[in-house]
């Protein structure tokens, strides 16, 4: 399953905020450098979906706030 997801990098703490039409906000507590926030946000995911990172993968938006994610066996 694809979702559209809004990052927001800086953050106090992390958490996924679920919104309408495969669409999440999620605020990560890591800075946007070297992909730290990218890796943040895969593990994130994959906690949220009760899945392993290898099965949460960024499509699109690697140096974007928003990014295309696919959640596989989901």
């Amino acid at each position: 399953m694809k979702y559209r997801i809004q990052v927001k990098t800086n953050s106090k703490f992390s958490e996924v905020i679920k919104k309408e039409n495969n669409v999440l906000h999620v605020k990560i507590n890591a800075l946007p450098i070297d992909g730290k926030a990218n890796e943040k946000l895969i593990e994130i995911l994959s906690k949220y979906f009760s899945t392993t990172k290898n099965n949460v993968e960024i499509i699109t938006g690697f140096t974007s706030k928003i990014k295309i994610v696919e959640v596989k066996n989901k």
